[in-house]
């Protein structure tokens, strides 16, 4: 599992552009800022719909005036993330990213089976800070819990 000090891997994902998806290198995307990744088992998934995405939604200007810019990735395609954003009313610079592959969750080593409940290979929930592209914080929720990636707990441990 991906530690901090670490480097985050160099995948390609998918973010939604104008109704369709558009490839996105992790490496250039990281590069020279500082980012919030967030993982979610599953968008339109009822913790993430009601509780985790809505939290960050709410929180987003104390992001900004940190200048951190806030990703939500999920093992969805770039169709279900567009509407997953939308439903939501996520503000554009929520950037929404998909790993329909599971790419970046498995290089990161942060993978889940959630087949029990028919949804197959899975991201577990985290919040990830990561400076350059470097981590800096990795904050992974237990199985079936919430708290530790919150946005309220994320902008709590972070430096203000």
């Amino acid at each position: 599992m991906i530690s901090t000090g670490d480097t985050l891997p160099d995948v390609t994902l998918d973010t939604p552009r104008d109704g369709k998806p558009e490839p996105l290198k992790t490496g250039e995307f990281f590069s020279g800022k500082r980012v919030l990744l967030t993982a979610v088992p599953g968008a339109f998934t009822p913790t993430c719909s009601v509780q985790h995405l809505p939290g960050y939604i709410e929180r987003i200007e104390e992001f900004r005036k940190r200048s951190i810019t806030v990703a939500f990735v999920s093992v969805n395609d770039a169709f279900v993330m567009d509407a997953w954003g939308k439903s939501q009313n996520a503000p554009d610079d929520i950037v929404l990213l998909a790993d329909g592959n599971a790419e970046l969750t498995r290089a990161l080593g942060l993978q889940m089976d959630a087949s029990a409940y028919g949804m197959g290979l899975r991201s577990q929930r985290y919040a990830l800070y990561a400076d350059n592209g470097v981590v800096k914080h990795l904050w992974v929720e237990a199985p079936g819990e919430f708290r530790v990636s919150a946005a309220d707990a994320v902008l709590a441990a972070l430096p203000a």
